[in-house]
């Protein structure tokens, strides 16, 4: 943290008109157990506050917000033969993130001690938790309403609300960030002035007010709308999409084409679905007067998996982002963290997502479908177009699908065609319907006279437990997905 920014936030927070519930001034007092009762109460009342975190700062005169200097030197303070900030770390549970910041003020040295805001339960010192009430510092179980708003509060951390870059002049944040596709994607006119663009882009959380009249740009903002990513962290920089394509079937043979994305996820979006369209092979169709090239791969589906594969990845994944490879037989789309969802039920169960703030701004920008609506539409373009079904694949570290290229019935394996008849049978399910042998003939491309084909690979279905018959005294009812 830079010398600049702490005392523009000195400044700012001795302009408030007077200490609240998540500030503490003081000259000299430092006394460890006294720091450590300050820092839970302040910790748990910032987050009833609606505040990120809490300050104790040192070399201020009380009584008229004089900067005095202070004579407190935390490096060199301890407790027994602890250092200070060690012992506190050991005394506050959970422990919250906190920093002392020693600051060279022009009236005498300055100690901030800036403590984060109670995440996941109430931060206690040797097991109490307390509250700040005005001056006082009382246990926060005497006060069962607070208590009680706290835990209301409390919440797990979201990736979305971290803060990328911090302390930056209005004229930095419109450099880093593609603020004309902002108001582009989400259709309102661009503002003509400087303060009313920052000020859109602060209600949709993309970015926030600092001190000293300064902002930060937003984890969502960085990820969603960077003019180019390598100029934030590389936590960030690595989430960019990568695209691959090889010229065999596996990754020993040689990559013919390679894209590591640059810029956010939806001002790039645009630009990086046109080039994997330029990559992904066309078959041709003849329609009824002319013979058209389509894509190996419906676009529809390849868009839609691409968006999921963004908005549910898990970002606290260090070091890995969203992977497209393209291979001579098949697409992959990979993407770090494990689903919050099985994959078998992914078609029916509403989608839960990690970055709900992300997926809203994307669904409103138009990248994907309503929620709960994408997946199913990817199936039913893959019906149509009487492909292999995408192979749905989660392991403790991500979730991969793969779309598959054109495969006549008889090509397919058995695995497939069990699985094709899974996902024909929920389809049906979701539009109302139910699944027969005709209905699997036709999604297969089987002719009726062969209708045994189908039959065989229901019974297999059957066999595996993933549908089931729909009225068992009539057999030619149709068949159910097994938990419908």
């Amino acid at each position: 943290m830079s010398q600049e920014r702490d005392l523009a936030l000195l400044n700012d927070l001795l302009q408030l008109p007077a200490e609240t519930s998540w500030l503490e001034f003081k000259e000299n007092n430092a006394d460890p157990e006294r720091i450590a009762k300050l820092c839970s109460a302040l910790s748990n009342s910032a987050r009833l506050s609606g505040r990120d975190s809490a300050f104790i700062i040192w070399g201020i005169k009380d009584q008229d917000r004089q900067v005095v200097g202070t004579t407190f030197v935390p490096t060199s303070a301890t407790v027994g033969n602890q250092v200070l900030q060690l012992w506190l770390a050991n005394q506050l549970q959970p422990s919250p993130a906190f920093e002392f910041r020693e600051v060279t003020h022009p009236s005498g040295p300055v100690v901030i001690l800036e403590i984060s805001a109670a995440l996941s339960a109430p931060v206690t010192y040797a097991g109490i938790p307390y509250i700040r009430i005005g001056p006082a510092t009382p246990k926060l179980s005497d006060y069962p309403d607070r208590y009680q708003a706290l835990i209301d509060r409390l919440r797990p951390y979201h990736w979305e609300a971290g803060v990328a870059l911090s302390f930056l002049p209005p004229e930095d944040v419109l450099r880093y960030l593609d603020f004309a596709s902002y108001f582009s994607l989400t259709k309102q006119p661009l503002p003509q002035s400087q303060t009313a663009i920052l000020d859109r882009l602060e209600a949709d959380r993309l970015i926030s007010k600092d001190v000293g009249g300064r902002w930060n740009v937003m984890n969502l903002g960085a990820i969603l709308f960077a003019a180019n990513l390598d100029d934030f962290p590389v936590s960030i920089a690595r989430k960019a999409v990568r695209f691959v394509s090889y010229s065999g079937r596996t990754r020993a043979t040689s990559v013919q084409h390679r894209r590591d994305g640059k810029r956010g996820y939806a001002s790039g979006f645009q630009g990086l679905m046109d080039y994997i369209d330029a990559q992904i092979p066309r078959n041709e169709h003849i329609g009824r007067a002319l013979r058209e090239a389509q894509p190996l791969y419906p676009e529809l589906a390849v868009r839609e998996l691409v968006a999921n594969a963004l908005i549910h990845q898990d970002m606290t994944v260090t070091g890995a982002g969203p992977l497209i490879e393209l291979f001579e037989d098949r697409l992959e789309i990979t993407n770090p963290g494990k689903p919050l969802v099985d994959p078998e039920r992914m078609i029916d169960l509403a989608p839960r997502s990690r970055n709900e703030a992300l997926a809203s701004l994307m669904r409103r920008m138009g990248f994907c479908e309503e929620q709960g609506s994408g997946l199913d539409k990817v199936l039913t373009e893959v019906e149509v177009a009487q492909l292999p079904p995408p192979l749905l694949r989660a392991s403790d570290n991500s979730m991969q699908v793969c779309l598959y290229g054109p495969r006549t019935f008889a090509d397919m394996t058995a695995d497939e065609r069990v699985r094709a008849c899974y996902f024909h049978a929920v389809l049906r399910f979701l539009a109302g319907d139910r699944m027969r042998n005709a209905s699997l003939c036709e999604r297969f491309g089987i002719e009726p006279r062969n209708a045994a084909q189908a039959s065989a690979v229901i019974k297999r279905t059957l066999e595996q437990q993933l549908i089931r018959v729909a009225d068992p005294e009539h057999p030619r009812a149709g068949y159910l997905p097994v938990w419908a």
